[in-house]
């Protein structure tokens, strides 16, 4: 899998990461053979340690589910259930 892949792969269960470049890169910049997850977004927000944890959990098993919709599904609802203790603006 490549950094383009699992951009898209995550971004389809509402976890956003940059594709980049890594070290002595073969892929071409468009396709990459990484990824970049930004902290200070989840930081920002509220996310304690337990939570990155569980973020980086729902990130394995997103690209390890890359092709079963269900269980695709089943870190969306992981995705929401974090996003909602930490909501971007309290009403």
């Amino acid at each position: 899998m490549n950094g383009k892949e699992a951009e898209r792969i995550l971004d389809s269960v509402n976890i956003t990461v940059n594709k980049n470049s890594i070290p002595f890169e073969t892929l071409s910049p468009f396709k990459t053979s990484g990824i970049r997850i930004g902290t200070p977004a989840i930081t920002t927000r509220g996310f304690k340690e337990a939570d990155a944890t569980r973020v980086a959990e729902l990130v394995v098993k997103a690209l390890q589910a890359k092709d079963n919709e269900a269980q695709l599904d089943e870190v969306r609802a992981g995705v929401r259930e974090l996003t909602g203790k930490y909501p971007l603006y309290n009403k």
